[in-house]
């Protein structure tokens, strides 16, 4: 039975089907009503929300164009720009295959099992004709008979599984809408009033569904209400929403679109099915659902904090190369803040565990060198080429704008709170009105500090913002009833290292800055083999043990003040001089003053 609205027939219609599931080729059909003379035709190199440059024409093959009954010739103008030799206003039709086995939430993915693609990565730009109506047909064929479709695309004709014809009211709509299809797992709720679906791939049997959809439910009101809840008669910016989560074996992300986002999670922190016999103690989230549970949180949250409100960079995507701006610490990081504090409005978690989850990221910021290096303006600008390049030395030489900046919200909401004016909450508001749900600069957020926190907050942001001092959390913390103390770091972190073990092999993946390693002159790809020992007398013989994992080196190494590290270094073995550091400590928090804490965690 088809459904959807009337609408007239857009001039620039896309096609897409499964070519080849077994191949991972989707096959992209193009038609163009009017073309221009010569039309050229682009292919993203990127997808907002995920600042790298992703050079998606690696993946296109086969393109071919004609009019009418005659091909007519295409020219490549450079790594993802092509000319058609095409006659202006006669219909011009192109034909194309896209490789498709990138399971990310990014790009593309096709195979026997399910397929998944943002517009970014398979439907060219008709160059001159972006802001004009774009329609999408998904086909259904051999490879996905019996398969479902889920999009934010507002429907025109599609079937009772989703296959059929999609409007966009242009290029970006439509690049701001993934699809997934497959034999999924559906879902519905209602939060404020709007229809939210979601749909889960690769889930297994027992897979707590509803419950699920309950815990989604009261984080999507949660939400709706901090953004509008104080509004007379204000109500969301889109009238329905989709999740679509992919669980898989081992994967981790999400990536925010306007009506729906695209999630990955491991199949093992979704939520199972309980025992009738099982007590209500142990429906308490699993890590790895908080984790979860934080994630659907952090993409929800953005469909203002970036979708809408953004930074005025962003006014207009250029798909054609990067998109800087020094705001995402505000638009990342702020999201990042809220994420968690959601849960914990929502009820989803208790006090104890949120701040747990506070104290994980100060300890993440802390044990990253690169916070002294570059600030966390420097560190969102410069994200296309080191946030996203992980390499050994990257803690060393930047800060992550989603950790940092979400400690740069904390501080100030607690220090709004604390002078008694506002809030950090009253503070996005502010901004949501100000800026009507659209493109924002750092000045703004400035004004809406000044107007509501009843002074000037430059300073505060010169200093947590641009520049690499440490910022004023213990005090803070402590000024709103946390308990602040410390422990004994990981031996890891005391050494100034990152490694990986497996199979008795401890490889260093990181020496990090200052730290006790980097003295020694241990590098990144060292294996650690063993220990080397002072012999306990003068005229006796060094001691030398083979080591299988780090923690060996703190219990063979006694009281040792000094050690020699001997480490394989290009097949080479070498003997490092190893001072053992002073002890380092880690932040632990805890709820000190429940009554001073209820305020900023039960808002």
């Amino acid at each position: 039975m088809a459904r959807g609205r009337r609408a007239a027939r857009p001039g620039l219609r896309y096609t897409v089907s499964a070519a080849s599931a077994q191949a991972h080729l989707f096959a992209v059909t193009l038609q163009i009503d009017r073309p221009a003379k010569n039309q050229r035709l682009s292919l993203p190199v990127w997808i907002p929300g995920s600042y790298l440059v992703r050079e998606f024409s690696q993946h296109l093959q086969n393109l071919s164009a004609r009019q009418g009954n005659r091909s007519v010739d295409l020219k490549q103008l450079d790594k993802h720009r092509w000319q058609v030799r095409c006659e202006a206003s006669q219909p011009l039709e192109l034909r194309y295959e896209v490789y498709a086995f990138d399971a990310s939430v990014r790009t593309a993915f096709l195979d026997a099992t399910r397929g998944f693609f943002n517009a970014t990565s398979l439907c060219l730009q008709v160059l001159g004709q972006e802001d004009q109506p774009h329609a999408l047909e998904i086909e259904v064929g051999t490879a996905t008979q019996g398969w479902q479709v889920a999009t934010g695309l507002s429907p025109h004709r599609v079937d009772a599984d989703g296959f059929g014809h999609y409007h966009a009211q242009n290029y970006d709509e439509l690049a701001d809408c993934p699809v997934e299809m497959g034999r999924f797992w559906s879902g519905q709720f209602t939060a404020a009033g709007v229809e939210h679906r979601f749909v889960v791939s690769g889930a297994g049997a027992w897979m707590d569904g509803a419950r699920l959809l309950e815990d989604a439910r009261r984080i999507c009101e949660t939400q709706i209400a901090f953004w509008h809840g104080d509004q007379d008669g204000e109500k969301p910016p889109f009238d329905r929403y989709v999740f679509m989560l992919y669980a898989s074996g081992d994967g981790y992300g999400g990536l925010e679109h306007r009506n729906s986002t695209a999630l990955i999670c491991q199949r093992s922190d979704l939520p199972r099915q309980r025992a009738p016999v099982e007590k209500p103690a142990s429906l308490k989230a699993t890590d790895g659902y908080t984790t979860l549970l934080g994630l659907i949180s952090h993409e929800y949250f953005h469909t203002w904090n970036v979708k809408r409100l953004r930074p005025a960079e962003f006014a207009r995507y250029d798909y054609s190369t990067e998109n800087h701006t020094e705001l995402l610490w505000f638009f990342e990081g702020f999201t990042s803040y809220y994420d968690d504090l959601m849960l914990r409005r929502a009820g989803l978690i208790d006090e104890a565990t949120y701040l747990q989850l506070v104290a994980k990221t100060i300890n993440q910021v802390r044990q990253t060198p690169g916070r002294l290096v570059q600030t966390v303006a420097q560190a969102s600008f410069d994200a296309w080429v080191k946030y996203y390049r992980v390499g050994e030395n990257t803690p060393n030489a930047t800060v992550s704008y989603y950790t940092k900046g979400a400690l740069v919200a904390l501080c100030l909401d607690l220090t709004l709170r604390a002078e008694g004016h506002s809030s950090l909450d009253a503070v996005m508001r502010e901004l949501w009105q100000r800026c009507k749900g659209g493109p924002m600069r750092e000045s703004d957020l400035l004004r809406a500090l000044k107007r509501l926190g009843g002074r000037g907050f430059d300073k505060d942001i010169a200093a947590w913002v641009h520049s690499t001092e440490e910022l004023p959390l213990p005090s803070l913390l402590q000024d709103t009833g946390v308990k602040v103390t410390h422990e004994k770091a990981p031996l890891a972190q005391q050494l100034g290292l990152r490694v990986a073990e497996a199979n008795g092999s401890v490889v260093l993946k990181t020496v990090l800055r200052g730290g006790a390693a980097e003295a020694a002159g241990m590098a990144p790809g060292d294996e650690w083999i063993g220990i080397e020992m002072p012999a306990p007398k003068r005229d006796g013989v060094p001691e030398a043990w083979r080591i299988h994992k780090l923690d060996e080196v703190a219990d063979l190494r006694g009281v040792q003040a000094r050690l020699t590290a001997l480490v394989s270094r290009d097949r080479r073995l070498l003997r490092c001089p190893l001072d053992w550091p002073a002890e380092s400590q880690t932040v632990r928090l805890a709820v000190g003053d429940g009554v001073r804490l209820a305020p900023w965690l039960q808002e």
